[in-house]
């Protein structure tokens, strides 16, 4: 049995278990609406802003130009990395989380008021891409803060599966998306749907913001990042100010940086082509009824929801990398099977399709928090987890759509987006593999001045691998 220090982060980090509940709780809510926020946006760019801001151009080019400003969104995400991490390193996970809840939501709520191209030109897209940059720049320092608040809190033991919690947001923020949407589709036609119906689940994020807003501010900031805070201002005062975290990071943890970077890429790219290309591949290359390609992906989002917190904890039991491998591989032999289900056109087999693709990226993407979390000492931890994964987001999820909905325009077939995503899971397996293994790390025995950090005392053999 550890002891009691040992059992939690470090000396002072403990929370009861009604506290830590609350905790995953504000943190779940929060990323819900965040993401429910950045993918709406996803979804509608397959769906109608192609027609809506893109209209002089065929189908396939209006959805490929709108995919390009979803793109876009991607290259302000590094950049929130790195200013939410320097500041939440400085002064704290909670304010940023906070801000980041706000300029999220007030982005999008905005988006919903844009007026067409038909109405003021070219300013439309222009100002659709304003918006989305925003919402980009808010993202980036979203995730990190959300899973270091509750890594922090929770015990080495059982840190798997409390940090999965968090990464249930993005799909409870699709399942919440692709519902009101599927919802609105349902209830209006065509003409009204892409006349104003689109833009009631835009401004729907208004309410959800001050809901997530309420619940954020009655949480506790990590106690694990007072302990730190009060050391380097100890340290400071005898040694001078510290390292700015960025340049800390790159300098202590580049490394880990790569390793997070590289396992991001089969993540990433898999789930946007199975949660956003999908809705394109279906509608436009298939001619199936938005309704039918939304549901599939819904049931799929509900099911990937239930699934992230069971391979959080089993990420506990056997280790994070055996988890995270079979997930890249899954995905990448899942891929082929995944575009000939689809093809058939049946509803069932969309519904298996996008389920167990969701299946495999959940068994990535429920241990990564705890995994990234553990890689960085905690004075530059929310500015290396936010950089390492932000950065991958550029290379991979930000042109996955593009990419996809370009080769299926040059090949006409799913052929070569299955290579896509195949080449993606080798360099995932190449990354989680050069990494150590992290399950049971004490969170403030990381030092800054090595990559490799040292386990605590009692959790030695389960962090072994």
């Amino acid at each position: 049995m550890p002891s009691a220090h040992n059992a939690v982060n470090g000396p002072g980090t403990s929370a009861t278990p009604g506290g830590l509940r609350r905790i995953v709780a504000a943190s779940l809510i929060g990323t819900t609406i965040e993401w429910y926020d950045y993918f709406l946006y996803g979804s509608a760019a397959a769906l109608v802003f192609g027609r809506v801001f893109f209209p002089e151009s065929d189908p396939l080019t209006g959805t490929l130009l709108s995919f390009l400003t979803y793109a876009i969104g991607f290259a302000a995400r590094p950049i929130g990395a790195v200013v939410f991490g320097h500041f939440g390193d400085r002064l704290g996970r909670k304010k940023l989380l906070v801000i980041s809840l706000l300029m999220m939501g007030l982005s999008t709520a905005l988006i919903g008021c844009v007026p067409g191209y038909d109405t003021i030109g070219v300013a439309a897209p222009l100002l659709l891409t304003t918006l989305r940059l925003i919402q980009g720049f808010a993202l980036g320092g979203e995730w990190g803060g959300a899973v270091l608040l509750v890594s922090e809190h929770g015990d080495a033991k059982r840190r798997g599966f409390w940090a999965s919690w968090p990464q249930a947001g993005a799909p409870a923020g699709n399942l919440v998306a692709v519902g009101v949407l599927s919802l609105m589709t349902t209830v209006l036609s065509d003409d009204a749907f892409d006349s104003w119906g689109w833009r009631v689940p835009f401004l729907l994020s208004a309410v959800l913001v001050m809901i997530g807003l309420w619940i954020r501010l009655s949480v506790d900031e990590s106690p694990l990042f007072k302990e730190a805070l009060a050391k380097a201002e100890r340290r400071t005062s005898e040694q001078g100010a510290e390292q700015p975290p960025f340049v800390a990071v790159v300098r202590h943890h580049w490394r880990d940086i790569l390793v997070a970077m590289g396992a991001r890429m089969a993540e990433n790219i898999s789930y946007y082509v199975i949660t956003a290309f999908v809705l394109t591949y279906c509608v436009t290359h298939l001619e199936i009824d938005k309704q039918t390609s939304l549901n599939a992906v819904l049931i799929g989002s509900a099911v990937q929801f239930c699934l992230i917190p069971l391979f959080g904890a089993l990420s506990d039991r056997v280790g994070r990398k055996p988890v995270y491998l079979v997930g890249a591989v899954g995905v990448a032999l899942w891929s082929w099977a995944f575009f000939a289900l689809l093809d058939t056109k049946s509803f069932p087999a969309l519904v298996l399709a996008v389920t167990v693709g969701l299946i495999f990226h959940s068994a990535m993407y429920a241990p990564q928090a705890a995994f990234f979390s553990e890689l960085f000492a905690t004075r530059m931890r929310y500015t290396g987890a936010s950089i390492g994964a932000q950065l991958s987001s550029v290379a991979a999820g930000a042109p996955a759509p593009l990419i996809a909905t370009a080769l299926l325009s040059s090949y006409g077939n799913s052929t070569p987006i299955s290579v896509y995503i195949g080449i993606a899971a080798v360099v995932t397996v190449i990354a989680v593999v050069a990494a150590r293994e992290t399950r049971g790390r004490d969170l403030s025995a990381i030092e800054p001045e090595a990559s490799v950090a040292r386990p605590a005392p009692e959790q030695q053999p389960a962090a072994s691998a």
